[in-house]
């Protein structure tokens, strides 16, 4: 019989921006670590907790709760960034518990001028990053050329390394800008002192990890970003550059498959996205602009207004099948309140037939008709009404908002462990009791 682990990983079905942050904080109350398993600071996370809210672009989201938070080797760490991050959590009295890989990925300013050279040179292909140097890192990492924290924190390590990889992006940047101009000793300088901040935290966290679950501690995996945005099971090129599905966990920590216990998939009532790529069920009206106002739609890296439509069960469906979901956890039902019909998308329609499965291929989308059924919405509440709601449980929601759960539920054919109906930790009901 193959033993019973104590973990769970939050992994976004959707374009990302799911309300990972919060869920993921809601089970940390229960859990020893936090984990991130991938992605770097394109990825924020929002937590509401005891009156102040959290931005968080590298932690895990259990650092308000001083829990151990680890930022696993499939991360890619801009320096600047995190140091930032500890420093703020610092400032509010938080203790940080953070184990970083020492074989993570390093964020260089080359990284991030390449970025946006690059999404400008690509046209229609462009996939909209937050030019923050993500994919220009993955990159390197693929090319076996890249840096990582374990050379950053031994400077003899990183000089040889920094100064080749420099004086080829230098020679790249100049194809696109000749103007550009960095010193490579400045450069090596300032990571040079990130790398000395940074030394206590990093270490081997697969091993760690590994020996945490062997022990009995409870641990929570969080993906950043969503399945549709995956670089291997996502809409390309219009997506991020790492495996923010349940598939990237072993890779992104070093942890086996066999020690993931339970996998949650976090939708929302309703479809968000950043970026460029097709979305069919996307709105351009009124509706649009107030589902965007009532869920403050707008990205925590960036501030972009996040671009808004109905719910879309079939491509969820495919993330359920993709990630080997459980159950599903649904944020933001209070951000629809006030506004009748609803719709949800059933299916695809691809001239005049109606497909089977949810098209991978952006050319295939892009000639897609969503197939819709309608719902009576539910009326608008105070937020302290939508508080009173979460602490009477179930039971007290509006019957509209209970049909339009159920048919989530039968469309998708997997129960729902959770609720959220507001921004706050407590604003949530919990329909599985044995979820973690």
């Amino acid at each position: 019989m193959s033993k019973k682990f104590n973990t769970i990983a939050v992994c976004g079905l959707s374009w990302g921006d799911e309300g990972k942050g919060k869920i993921t904080d809601y089970l940390a109350q229960k859990a020893d670590i936090v984990v991130r398993y991938n992605g770097g600071n394109n990825a924020g996370h929002t937590i509401n907790a005891n009156g102040i809210k959290y931005k968080f672009k590298l932690i895990p989201s259990g650092a308000p709760l001083e829990k151990e938070v680890v930022i696993g080797n499939g991360c890619v760490v801009d320096p600047m960034v995190l140091l930032d991050e500890i420093d703020n959590l610092n400032k509010l009295g938080k203790k940080v518990n953070l184990k970083l890989s020492s074989t993570a990925h390093v964020i260089f300013p080359f990284h991030i001028a390449l970025d946006g050279l690059e999404e400008k040179t690509k046209g229609k292909y462009s996939a909209g990053t937050t030019k923050r140097g993500i994919g220009p890192t993955y990159s390197d990492k693929a090319g076996r050329w890249g840096i990582r924290v374990f050379d950053l924190v031994h400077p003899e390590i990183l000089k040889p390394k920094l100064e080749k990889l420099f004086r080829i992006k230098k020679e790249l940047i100049k194809i696109y800008d000749p103007d550009w101009d960095m010193n490579f000793e400045s450069v090596f300088e300032e990571y040079k002192v990130f790398g000395e901040k940074l030394k206590p935290y990093a270490t081997d966290t697969a091993f760690y990890l590994n020996n945490a679950i062997d022990s009995g501690k409870k641990i929570v995996f969080e993906g950043a970003q969503g399945n549709l945005l995956c670089i291997d099971h996502g809409m390309y090129p219009y997506g991020t550059s790492s495996n923010p599905n349940a598939l990237g966990i072993s890779a992104g920590t070093g942890i086996p498959p066999k020690k993931i216990g339970k996998i949650v998939g976090i939708i929302k009532a309703y479809t968000s996205r950043v970026g460029e790529g097709k979305f069919p069920t996307e709105l351009f009206n009124d509706i649009a602009v107030q589902i965007r106002e009532q869920g403050h739609e707008y990205g925590t890296v960036t501030g972009r207004p996040r671009r808004v439509g109905w719910l879309d069960l079939f491509n969820l469906k495919y993330g359920v099948m993709i990630n080997g979901i459980d159950t599903i956890i649904i944020t933001l039902l209070d951000a629809l309140h006030g506004i009748t019909p609803l719709k949800v998308c059933t299916g695809y329609e691809l001239n005049g037939s109606k497909l089977e499965s949810w098209p991978i291929q952006h050319e295939i989308i892009e000639k897609c008709k969503p197939i819709y059924r309608e719902f009576d919405g539910w009326k608008k509440l105070t937020d302290e009404e939508w508080s009173e709601l979460a602490k009477q449980g179930y039971n007290s929601l509006p019957e509209t908002m209970k049909i339009y759960l159920q048919a989530i539920k039968e469309q998708l054919q997997i129960d729902i462990g959770m609720v959220s109906i507001g921004p706050n930790r407590n604003d949530t009901i919990v329909l599985d009791k044995n979820l973690f």
